[in-house]
């Protein structure tokens, strides 16, 4: 065999063929860089490792398809919109509700809330969060992937389908919309 072979001959193999050893390769290429990335994003590394390997796991099986024909097509960029989608998922689980409630029950049975306590309350039930609820879905999909998932204007323009000028115009606006409403 000569050389390596690149991210889109390893995706096809895998999706044509279910070929292992392409499976194996891709997840030596990229599962360290995920889960680094990811860290960054969640301190929890049993969380972080279960989205490394749901991500994964998705890709084997077929339920994530990688379209290289795309012409913004990258690997890398696919591979962290779906472990972002899926870590956000698990943060959203039934643990981290749980955790909120526990901090905003702490909140209502203290004198003094601390800076960060009154953050997440104001964000819980303040006016940001209607702010967000008041944003247009395309104004609230590129927050979503730009702050929330953390993606660059790139890999948000990939995962939103739109040209990376347009996520950046929209990101502005909603910016713009939030520091009206919450002034």
């Amino acid at each position: 065999m000569s050389g390596t072979r690149s991210d889109g001959e390893l995706l096809r193999a895998i999706a044509a063929d279910s070929d292992r050893h392409a499976f194996e390769e891709l997840y030596r290429r990229y599962a360290p860089w995920l889960t680094a990335r990811l860290r960054g994003r969640c301190a929890d590394p049993a969380v972080v490792d279960d989205v490394v390997q749901e991500t994964f796991l998705a890709i084997w099986r077929g339920k994530a398809r990688y379209r290289h024909e795309s012409a913004t097509g990258d690997a890398a960029g696919w591979l962290w919109r779906i472990g972002s989608r899926r870590l956000v998922d698990a943060l959203r689980g039934e643990g981290a509700r749980g955790r909120l409630r526990q901090t905003l029950a702490r909140l209502r049975h203290r004198d003094e809330a601390s800076a960060e306590d009154r953050v997440l309350a104001g964000v819980e039930h303040g006016d940001l969060a209607g702010a967000l609820v008041r944003l247009s879905p395309e104004l609230r999909a590129v927050l979503q992937a730009t702050v929330v998932d953390g993606l660059n204007t790139r890999e948000a323009a990939v995962l939103l389908g739109i040209p990376p000028g347009t996520v950046k115009t929209r990101a502005m606006r909603a910016r713009k919309q939030l520091r009206e409403a919450l002034a």
